[in-house]
């Protein structure tokens, strides 16, 4: 009879997959303990040592962000030496073209000899400026304002001779009557502070910072009377690429206290008066004037009779000179707004009634 196999089994037995189970597991754990280590603080650094870190962080970031601003203001520089470059060949171009008609004139010519060596001698000046130093920009005056808005004004800017009236008479105070009465007894520093008057200056240096830099221009200020704002002499045309001449004629407007009526009949005989006359006149005011030929010797002035003083002083504008208007705003004078808008159409120039918030 054959002997039957007994079978031998073994309490401990482990399959292949649970090794490999565990080893598996014991890893992750290994990595995990690991990870942890390596992103805990370090327990013996000092606060203080911390707070250096995050300094050197910040310092590091403002770095970055000055970084970004550099390349910016060089690129932007790069484009003005380009713009400043176009300026003085284009200048070159035309005194070529001048020296060559001068040299083609004859003795007995009737041509203005005088004045075409005046002109090359200016074009010569503006390129020799050109050269010798790069504008900080296309702008003949920096101004930044403090509105967040951009505007498409629609304005030309452009011109040989630009004309700027600025309105000083009292009423540039306030927008109200009354405030204009209670203002107009203040103290002239007082005067110069009000918010109206301070809105005028800003759009003034904003009409300055946006002529060409081949244009020349004069500011005056008028209100009974007629003023420049630099020098003494009315009848002087500066170079926009003075920036020495801008700044002063920016500084005398700042100078100038708002006062007395106004009579735009006076100041367009003295702008028609000049020489050269100009060919671009920017206004800015904030009504029709109170003087002038039609207005009443004495007493109060109705929006009929300024409307009247307004039309006899246009007609003192020769043809073919655009005006363009900056008008603010002024309690009561519902006739300008409509008076500016026919003369700018009647110019081709433009009338802008400014938001509160710019320039």
């Amino acid at each position: 009879m054959a002997r039957k196999k007994i079978r031998q089994t073994s309490t401990f037995s482990l399959a292949f997959l649970d090794i490999m189970s565990c080893g598996l597991g014991a890893a992750v754990l290994i990595f995990l303990l690991l990870k942890h280590v390596v992103d805990s603080p370090i327990p013996n650094q000092e606060p203080q040592v911390l707070a250096e870190i995050d300094l050197l962080e910040e310092e590091i970031l403002v770095g970055e962000k000055d970084l970004v601003r550099i390349r910016n203001t060089i690129s932007d520089i790069s484009d003005e030496t380009v713009t400043a470059q176009g300026l003085a060949r284009k200048i070159s171009e035309e005194l070529e073209k001048l020296k060559s008609e001068l040299e083609e004139i004859t003795p007995d010519s009737s041509f203005d000899i005088p004045g075409l060596k005046a002109k090359i001698a200016k074009l010569e000046s503006q390129k020799q400026a050109l050269e010798v130093t790069v504008p900080a920009g296309n702008k003949a005056f920096e101004f930044t304002g403090d509105g967040e808005r951009q505007y498409l004004t629609g304005l030309r800017l452009g011109g040989d001779n630009v004309l700027i009236l600025i309105d000083s008479s009292a009423s540039m105070l306030d927008e109200t009557i009354v405030n204009i009465l209670r203002r107009r007894n203040m103290s002239d520093e007082l005067k110069r502070q009000a918010p109206k008057w301070g809105r005028a200056l800003a759009i003034a240096q904003w009409i300055v910072a946006n002529l060409p830099l081949s244009s020349d221009f004069q500011m005056l200020s008028f209100n009974d009377a007629v003023k420049p704002t630099h020098g003494d002499e009315i009848n002087t045309w500066y170079e926009v690429a003075d920036r020495v001449s801008v700044a002063q004629a920016v500084k005398g407007i700042n100078q100038v206290v708002p006062e007395n009526g106004t009579n735009l009949e006076k100041v367009f005989e003295v702008a028609m008066a000049m020489t050269p006359v100009p060919d671009n006149i920017f206004i800015l005011t904030d009504g029709l004037p109170t003087q002038g030929d039609g207005a009443p010797e004495s007493g109060s002035i109705s929006g009929a009779d300024r409307y009247r003083v307004f039309r006899n002083a246009v007609e003192k504008l020769a043809p073919g000179i655009p005006v363009n208007t900056m008008l603010l705003p002024l309690e009561g004078d519902s006739y300008a707004a409509g008076a500016f808008w026919g003369l700018a159409i009647r110019t081709r120039g433009s009338f802008v009634t400014p938001a509160s918030d710019w320039p």
